[in-house]
């Protein structure tokens, strides 16, 4: 019997299974391609019937009903009325998504049509504010995003979030290129929501608990992070005058070139633990910031500041590092809880700027 040499032969497994992959890939992605082309279509006839029939509501609503009776019958499963709806309003919604040819497509009207499946566009469509579907289309294909990643951040209310103290030309920014990173402070978000972590809202943990719950679900917490982040290292030691102190979460932030520190707080912030951060941050720049990285960033995540953002922003002033101070939730927050936090920060920001405006007259 010839004797195959076991690193040829893996090699050789390892190419023909990367080939067969790839061609599973393509074969799915061409799949879902053909069917949401097809349920686009199928959403097209039953608009332009329905116009025919004077676009009545009762027109319509026969309509769907005796279609979905008879395509079950010939075709089985997958033709119910729900989903006859759903084919009608993704027409609506994407009206131009099959009706230009390649070369008259924008290049995001082709990601669209060429990366997302029929699942994407029904958890997108579910969204009534164009500008906010609009932001998680682009950032679905920039991220690889999957249905249950998408459904996730819409659910947390990512772009509310992103949007909070933005004015009306960075939103509108938003929706046409996605989350664009260019300073520490496009990166950072509050609050951010930990639901995830599966801790109760009032339970009682400690702060080493609450880091080994994000050690734990550290993918859903880097997707929670956001773009750009890698993880590095948690309780990371440094050593001053043989005293050690230990740095919660370090994280490295691949757009920004920086590391990124994270202290976790259960309760109040107090003005230490901004000292604490900047004196962390005073060490890192001076032991290990390597060549053509940018300066370490901190983010200090509590409960709750415990203080007004008076003392937050007195805490944070004058320091030459970037401090961030943002809550973190356990639990999902309705869209009320963050309209009325978005109207709380406008207000305050309202208030700076006529401060500002005063102090120069």
């Amino acid at each position: 019997m010839v004797k195959i040499e076991k690193a040829t032969y893996k090699n050789l497994l390892d190419k023909v299974s990367n080939l067969i992959e790839e061609a599973r890939r393509k074969t799915v992605r061409h799949i879902n391609t053909v069917i949401t082309q097809t349920y686009w279509e199928i959403g097209r006839l039953i608009v332009e019937e329905e116009q025919r029939g004077m676009a009545r509501a009762e027109y319509g609503e026969e309509l769907v009903k005796r279609l979905s009776k008879d395509l079950t019958k010939r075709f089985g499963k997958g033709f119910t009325m729900s989903n006859l709806w759903n084919m009608r309003q993704f027409f609506l919604t994407y009206p131009k998504l099959y009706a230009l040819r390649r070369e008259s497509m924008d290049e995001k009207l082709y990601a669209l049509r060429t990366q997302l499946s029929w699942t994407h566009f029904r958890i997108l469509m579910r969204i009534k504010d164009e500008t906010a579907r609009q932001f998680y289309e682009i950032e679905t294909i920039k991220n690889n995003w999957s249905t249950r990643e998408l459904e996730r951040q819409i659910d947390s209310v990512l772009f509310e979030r992103l949007t909070l103290s933005k004015n009306k030309n960075k939103v509108m920014e938003l929706s046409r290129k996605g989350q664009i990173i260019e300073r520490p402070e496009d990166a950072i978000k509050d609050p951010y929501i930990l639901e995830f972590l599966g801790l109760p809202e009032k339970s009682y943990y400690t702060e080493s608990q609450l880091e080994q719950r994000l050690i734990d679900h550290l993918q859903e917490f880097l997707l929670e992070l956001g773009k750009g982040f890698t993880f590095v290292a948690r309780q990371k030691r440094i050593t001053i005058d043989n005293e050690h102190y230990y740095i919660d979460l370090v994280f490295y932030h691949r757009i920004l070139r920086c590391l990124i520190l994270i202290d976790l707080k259960v309760g109040k912030l107090e003005h230490k633990d901004v000292g604490q951060m900047n004196f962390y941050l005073n060490y890192i720049k001076d032991k290990e910031m390597l060549e053509g990285e940018n300066p370490p960033v901190g983010i200090i995540l509590c409960t709750e500041t415990g203080r007004s953002r008076v003392f937050v922003e007195y805490a944070l002033g004058g320091l030459s590092n970037k401090v961030f101070v943002s809550k973190y939730k356990l639990y999902l927050p309705t869209k009320k809880e963050l309209e009325a936090e978005i109207k709380k920060e406008a207000a305050r920001f309202s208030l700076i700027k006529k401060k500002q405006t005063t102090n120069n007259d």
